[in-house]
């Protein structure tokens, strides 16, 4: 028996089978919950009594859910063991799609990865023919991964535009049949599968184990190559009424007559992003202006990363100063935000989060300058530590969730 079949209802339909059942699935959600316990602590939190905890974990340790960690020094007497969730007994896998690689990492029990790829070529098209050959990806990497395909728990797909992710549906990627894409992946790859938005995944990796310490409410941007926002409140992801919170790049703010690409003119994302970047940096050119970085005949996402590397690793000064009025325009729109939510954290991640000061610093200045004194003086503002891995890390947190709802 494997963990996904403890987390479904009993084979054994009688009374005493169905509580014996949900006695086992509540010893795992508590070690999942609080770490390592003995007995007794088990027998304390679950409110039942030491022989039959005794004898449930015993049959825990038998199908290898749980492991025997050693004895627990105490001021005399017999010392008890320690039991901990055996981190091998359930995997989460989690994908991350970009416009032209994808990242994909298989989680244990421990949120340790057990395999991780961050640069998976992948020509993101909206084609059933791109669809099919991002499911062989996946399948290949179960493949290739040490551990056993039945003991992975589901998958969590990230992609950028709107999601909804209640009923598993993308309205800007793979909208090609009438039917949840969670539906078409998942008979693809034969596990359960998940949607989620890449903004709101990697605000959740962030929060699950990146510079997230004791803040409950936080607010994540996503700035790279489009903005968003991911909001996290009381410790849950905040999706609003329809799934679609967080899109902060689509406000439509500016009179310049520039098209976004939802559609929409005068966006957020017109002069705040990574697109709207090179089209500063080109014009900056065309005006007169020097720079040591030279666009060549490639791809915008790659012309996006050579402005960010000119700023990062050359210095260059019209990348930094390009930069730099960007990142004063969306600390001074980041301060409605703040008057707004009163949030304890802002976390800046995403591509640019790799300037470092470049990026802080301007923000922080607009920031005090525009936001209420009050709301930000008691407000930390932190950047990624988790960098390219947050949206893994996010998905495969996000399964694990789903699998611990299970249990409530």
């Amino acid at each position: 028996m494997t963990l996904k079949d403890l987390l479904v209802n009993s084979s054994d339909n009688s009374l005493s089978g169905v509580k014996w059942h949900t006695l086992k699935q509540s010893i795992v959600k508590c070690l999942l919950s609080i770490g390592d316990a003995t007995i007794a602590e088990l027998s304390a939190e679950l409110q039942s009594s030491i022989p039959t905890i005794t004898k449930a974990v015993n049959e825990l340790l038998a199908d290898g859910f749980i492991m025997d960690m050693g004895k627990v020094a105490n001021n005399g007497g017999r010392r008890p063991s320690l039991y901990s969730i055996a981190p091998s007994s359930a995997f989460f896998l989690g994908i991350e799609m970009g416009r032209s690689s994808m990242a994909i990492g298989l989680q244990n029990l421990k949120n340790e990865f057990v395999s991780l790829d961050l640069q998976v070529l992948f020509l993101l098209e909206n084609t059933h023919e791109s669809l099919l050959k991002f499911c062989a990806i996946i399948n290949k990497f179960i493949d290739d991964s040490p551990a056993d395909k039945s003991k992975i728990v589901g998958t969590c797909i990230n992609l950028s535009g709107r999601i909804n992710s209640m009923e598993g549906y993308s309205y800007n990627y793979f909208f090609n049949e009438n039917r949840p894409l969670t539906e078409i992946v998942a008979e693809q790859i034969g596990l359960p599968v998940f949607l989620e938005n890449d903004t709101r995944a990697m605000a959740f990796g962030e929060y699950m184990e990146g510079v997230v310490e004791n803040e409950e409410n936080v607010l994540f941007l996503n700035y790279s190559w489009g903005v968003g926002i991911g909001i996290v409140t009381n410790g849950r992801l905040y999706y609003g009424k329809s799934g679609y919170s967080g899109e902060f790049g689509h406000s439509s703010i500016f009179d310049n007559e520039i098209l976004c690409h939802c559609g929409k003119i005068g966006c957020l994302e017109t002069e705040v992003s990574g697109w709207a970047l090179i089209s500063q940096f080109k014009k900056a050119l065309a005006d007169g202006k020097k720079s040591l970085v030279e666009l060549e005949e490639a791809s915008p996402m790659v012309q996006h990363h050579s402005i960010i590397s000119g700023a990062l690793v050359q210095e260059d000064s019209l990348c930094i100063e390009l930069i730099t009025q960007q990142s004063e325009v969306i600390g001074r729109y980041l301060s409605v935000l703040l008057n707004i939510f009163n949030p304890d954290l802002l976390i800046i991640g995403g591509d640019f989060a790799k300037l470092g000061d470049f990026v802080l610093l301007p923000i922080q200045a607009a920031l005090r300058k525009h936001s209420l004194g009050l709301v930000n003086r008691d407000m930390k503002l932190k950047r990624s530590v988790l960098g390219n891995k947050a949206g893994v890390i996010g998905a495969c947190q996000i399964v694990k969730e789903k699998m611990l709802s299970s249990l409530e």
